[in-house]
């Protein structure tokens, strides 16, 4: 292995990482489909597309909005549901990936919760389970659990419960103390927090004078989010003992090193992978060459580093 793949490698819970990159769920589909543009093996891992028990058709349409800086989305938890998944979709992936992918579950109930998670723990590509507790587009769905430390706790607990591999919680920028959650699912048992999900937002057509989205409101994603992403990374990093998977408008490899430096060991890459399919590769290429201009030797060593002094 040469000297400039060292310096990239990471650790998330035991699962070695060549590079920190991951393209976030939701952004990526379930990996295959972005294999005919590059190969995938190049990423550090990938979070593939949320999945529940049941099939779900998704929210109406339209469900994706532009903004200045990012876009709304309210999608609604589209999936082929979990069966069809490990029947169809893993298989599929397996010819094309040849790394431990991550597995992000979502559920309308902590049973539900625990059954998907159940049965994706059984599957030999899944590296590490992400649940998503932050969803902001389904009707009573995730964001009740993602923002209140309790219910948060609940599903760690369940999901732990069933599970062998490292379970991560995805949480919800929509609450006032983001760290009151992340200790909540830390005392609950989670081995890691993924941070950000979407934040809540809405757009209004001028010309109908109605809201754009069909479920009227969706979550906002995109370069304008990365200053609070940053912030909470930075909060939860000072409050836990566990490694963070940290995302949220970042879509470069400055971006890369700057929530490290907040307390990230990885960084997922989200709505920036719908508007330019290949930044992934591009930023794992461009990493060495930008840590150079900070004076960074290794990725490892910058982790917290914002925290130093």
């Amino acid at each position: 292995m040469s000297n400039t793949e060292n310096r990239l490698r990471v650790e998330l819970c035991g699962l070695e990482l060549d590079n920190p990159i991951i393209p976030a769920s939701g952004t990526f589909g379930y990996g295959y489909e972005f294999a005919e543009l590059y190969d995938i093996n190049v990423l550090g891992s990938f979070s593939f597309k949320g999945t529940t028990y049941e099939p779900r058709f998704g929210n109406p349409t339209p469900r994706i909005a532009e903004c200045p800086m990012g876009m709304l989305n309210s999608i609604g938890l589209q999936n082929p549901g979990v069966h069809s998944v490990i029947e169809h979709e893993l298989p599929k992936l397996k010819q094309v990936f040849n790394k431990k992918a991550i597995a992000n579950v979502g559920g309308f109930s902590v049973e539900e919760y625990a059954k998907t998670a159940e049965l994706l723990d059984q599957c030999e590509q899944v590296g590490i389970i992400e649940v998503n507790i932050s969803c902001p587009n389904v009707h009573n769905g995730g964001m009740s659990f993602g923002t209140d430390p309790k219910a948060a706790a609940e599903v760690t607990a369940a999901v732990k419960n069933v599970t062998k591999k490292p379970v991560f919680m995805k949480l919800s920028p929509n609450v006032s103390d983001i760290v009151s959650i992340a200790k909540a699912c830390e005392d609950a048992g989670a081995d890691g927090i993924s941070l950000i999900n979407t934040l809540l937002g809405m757009r209004i057509d001028l010309r109908s004078k109605k809201p754009v989205l069909a479920n009227k409101m969706g979550g906002f994603s995109g370069s304008a989010v990365f200053p609070v992403a940053v912030r909470m990374v930075y909060q939860v990093y000072e409050a836990v003992k566990l490694p963070i998977i940290g995302m949220g408008g970042v879509s470069s490899a400055d971006g890369v090193i700057e929530m490290m430096l907040a307390g990230a060991s990885a960084v997922q890459i989200g709505a920036a992978n719908l508007m330019e399919p290949f930044i992934c590769p591009q930023i794992i290429k461009e990493l060495p060459e930008v840590m150079d201009k900070y004076g960074i030797k290794n990725l490892n060593d910058i982790i917290g580093g914002a925290h130093n002094g």
